[in-house]
């Protein structure tokens, strides 16, 4: 059975392909941009402690006690 990459990434490339030279850059660009900011945030994810954690939890508790937040709709 194959991956969603392997199947979608395929007809992706088959498509962008048919494009002119500078959208494909344009694309690639997006997609490479997209991925490096992907590896960033798991990055400090994996990087945060369980008391930076648990300051990041008092803050918005803090927030959410002080009214500063707003209810999502």
């Amino acid at each position: 059975m194959e991956d969603g990459l392997q199947r979608f990434g395929g007809q992706a490339m088959a498509e962008v392909s048919k494009m002119p030279a500078t959208v494909q850059d344009t694309i690639a660009t997006l997609v490479l941009d997209e991925l490096r900011d992907e590896a960033r945030w798991e990055t400090a994810f994996e990087q945060t402690n369980d008391a930076q954690w648990d300051a990041m939890i008092q803050q918005v508790q803090t927030e959410i006690d002080t009214a500063k937040t707003e209810p999502l709709k």
